[in-house]
Parts: C-alpha cells; sequence; structure tokens
C-alpha cells in the first residue's frame, strides 16, 4: 500500500499524463471514460484520488497554478537582477511547460466557466504581483522604461504562453517550441527594458537555452 507521500507523488504523475494527452489528443470533456480510453490510467485508479471528473478538473487546474509559484519559491531572487529573474522564470516554465502552461487547459473554460474562471484570476492575480516586484526592481535597476503597464504586461504573457502552443497559429511541424518560447522571451524583454536592459540582455542570452521538459 502507497504511503500519502507516495498517493501525492502517483497522483501528480497521472495529472502530468493526462496534461500531456490534453495536449496531444485534446481531451474534450476531461471525463473518466474519456480519459481512460486515451491513456493508461483506469476509472478505478481516478476515483481512488478524485469523486468526479469536476473535481479533477479542479486538481488539474490547481497543479498548473502551484508548479508555477514553486519557481518562485524554490529560487532566492533577492539582490538578483531583474532581467536574471526573468530568464531564470522563463527556464523554469519552458522546462515544465506541460505541468504549467495554460494553453493545455485553455479549452476548459467553456465547460466548466466557473472553475477555469476561478482558476485563471487566482493565477492572473500571482502573475501581476510577481510583473509589479520586477517591473519595480528593473525600473530600479535602470534596465526597464518607467512607463509600463502592469496589467497590459501580465494579460500579454498569459496571452503569449497560450498562443505560442496554438498548432493553427504555429503548426509543431514548422515550429519547434523552444524556437517560439525564445522569442517569445526576446520580444518581451525588448518591450520593456531600456537601452541598457537590452545590452544586459544580449550579453546574458548568449549562454541560456531554453530546454523543453519532453514525454
Amino acid at each position: 500500500m502507497l504511503n500519502p507521500e507516495q498517493m501525492d507523488q502517483h497522483f501528480l504523475e497521472l495529472l502530468k499524463e493526462i496534461r500531456y494527452t490534453a495536449r496531444s489528443k485534446q481531451l474534450k470533456d476531461f471525463s473518466f471514460d474519456e480519459i481512460a480510453a486515451n491513456t493508461g490510467i483506469t476509472v478505478e485508479e481516478l476515483k481512488t484520488y478524485v469523486k468526479s471528473h469536476e473535481a479533477l478538473v479542479e486538481k488539474i487546474l490547481e497543479i498548473e497554478r502551484q508548479k508555477f509559484e514553486e519557481i518562485f519559491q524554490v529560487h532566492d531572487f533577492e539582490g538578483v537582477n531583474a532581467i536574471d529573474i526573468l530568464l531564470i522564470v522563463s527556464k523554469e516554465v519552458a522546462k515544465y511547460y506541460i505541468l504549467v502552461s495554460p494553453s493545455v487547459t485553455i479549452h476548459l473554460k467553456e465547460k466548466f466557466p466557473k472553475i477555469y474562471q476561478e482558476h485563471f484570476d487566482k493565477r492572473l492575480e500571482f502573475i501581476f504581483n510577481k510583473i509589479q516586484i520586477n517591473l519595480t526592481k528593473g525600473i530600479n535597476q535602470g534596465m526597464y522604461r518607467e512607463d509600463l503597464s502592469i496589467e497590459l504586461l501580465a494579460r500579454l504573457y498569459m496571452s503569449r504562453l497560450i498562443d505560442i502552443h496554438n498548432p493553427d497559429l504555429f503548426p509543431p511541424e514548422k515550429f519547434s517550441f523552444e524556437t517560439l518560447f525564445s522569442m517569445m522571451f526576446e520580444d518581451l524583454v525588448r518591450s520593456i527594458a531600456k537601452p541598457e536592459g537590452i545590452a544586459y540582455y544580449e550579453k546574458k542570452i548568449k549562454s541560456v537555452k531554453f530546454e523543453v521538459d519532453k514525454v
């Protein structure tokens, strides 16, 4: 029998597999039967952890938020250059994008609007807070422009994460995720940085590679 810690880890692996499947096979309603038909996960196994597919959707969205927030818990950004912080966070998002990317779950908005909106609002609030801290730091360090909109940047960040995973906009056979993410990050930095910040970014980016988590 699995102990509580092992059960939590096992459930995380199940959620990760479901998210991979959702991205590759576009799960429609996240019902137990649909998941069982498209993965090696059984209905009985799922019911060990959640009693309904609505509860499962809540857990899938919850882990999306938690894993994104863990990036800031693991790294100590005290005294770190604002552009370096963006680089570190972006590398982590790229590395674990299946677990943290809202593009995997955006289609849940139509079927589970209340659950999704609560999740989205919490995630956006967290991003607002972190962007505000980063912008303040970058401005004080002379790296960013002073006329930046926190809300606009937070929403652009979310929308860009969603868009770069959209196969209709960016067919994966033509554009690798690594290339798209790298270009998205560069566009973000160049849109908010002063010449001093851009020069610093151009120096640092030479040693950075966005490595994406693979199945």
